[in-house]
């Protein structure tokens, strides 16, 4: 059987320093080096016109700080982009970026993560080339490459094998729509701190019980719009009946069923069915 087709990654920035240290440790680097990532940098200044490798300009119509230039950061991106790519560009007014597309980007063959600098980037590029823009929240940072960083993170440790075995990413926040479950491990003392018994009843069907009821108060608490959207908080569910309800339920039908009964066959209505007759 053939071995996945590797998901080639090209950061377009003139900071690619930012990155290397982050894509060379942890997950990111074991992905790399069973195969499953390549990861690439392309720097537009190697594509400037000047001797300065100038890749910015001063905005039209004025206003503060620079905007960078269309020709390098085109050139950038046409250098690696193939049929398959995609583009995606890092922006503060992009899409909040979430659970659902780093799936969805994990299935594609490769991605080019253009990131802006400065006051911007002039929109004739993300109008040629750019395919989606993503935000990873609404705040403002020097520039997109550790939001590119963030949104790699999450793409490639869905990848096969990245992580271990089958389900091991199936359990985590968002996935289920959901906060995760609080986690505990040894010791089962901790300053004055226990695990939860259940955690240690080796009952899996209430543990399996007790961290959904976890999530839920999780998110209900921290995240109301999560909440809303798995349509929490849930009706009450109604109480089980006890054995004595449920004959005495019993009883009362019986007696309701005889009554009909009893009046199907009173004399009134025998008399009733032979006039019809």
């Amino acid at each position: 059987m053939n071995a996945p087709r590797p998901l080639r990654i090209d950061v377009v920035t003139i900071f690619p320093g930012m990155l290397k240290g982050f894509l060379e440790e942890s997950m990111i680097k074991r992905a790399s080096q069973q195969g499953a990532v390549e990861l690439g940098f392309v720097n537009p200044r190697d594509f400037a016109t000047d001797a300065r490798r100038t890749t910015d300009d001063r905005p039209y119509g004025g206003g503060p700080g620079m905007v960078m230039l269309p020709g390098p950061l085109c050139e950038a991106i046409e250098s690696v982009k193939r049929s398959e790519t995609r583009v995606v560009m890092m922006s503060p007014s992009g899409k909040p970026f979430e659970q659902k597309d780093a799936e969805r980007l994990a299935q594609e063959q490769h991605l080019v993560f253009l990131c802006g600098h400065y006051e911007g980037i002039d929109e004739r590029v993300r109008i040629a080339l750019v395919n989606e823009e993503f935000s990873i929240g609404d705040y403002v940072l020097t520039n997109g490459v550790l939001p590119a960083a963030v949104v790699i993170d999450a793409v490639v440790r869905l990848l096969p094998g990245v992580l271990g075995g089958e389900g091991a990413t199936s359990e985590e926040s968002f996935q289920s729509g959901l906060l995760e479950y609080p986690h505990y491990t040894r010791p089962v003392e901790f300053r004055g701190m226990s695990v939860p018994e259940i955690l240690r009843s080796g009952d899996h069907a209430a543990i399996a019980r007790w961290r959904l009821e976890q999530s839920e108060a999780r998110t209900l608490e921290r995240r109301p719009d999560l909440a809303a959207k798995a349509g929490l908080p849930r009706p009450p569910e109604p109480p089980k009946k006890t054995r004595r309800q449920r004959r005495t339920n019993r009883s009362e039908n019986e007696t309701t069923i005889q009554k009909a009964e009893n009046v199907q066959e009173s004399p009134g209505n025998r008399q009733v069915e032979q006039n019809h007759e």
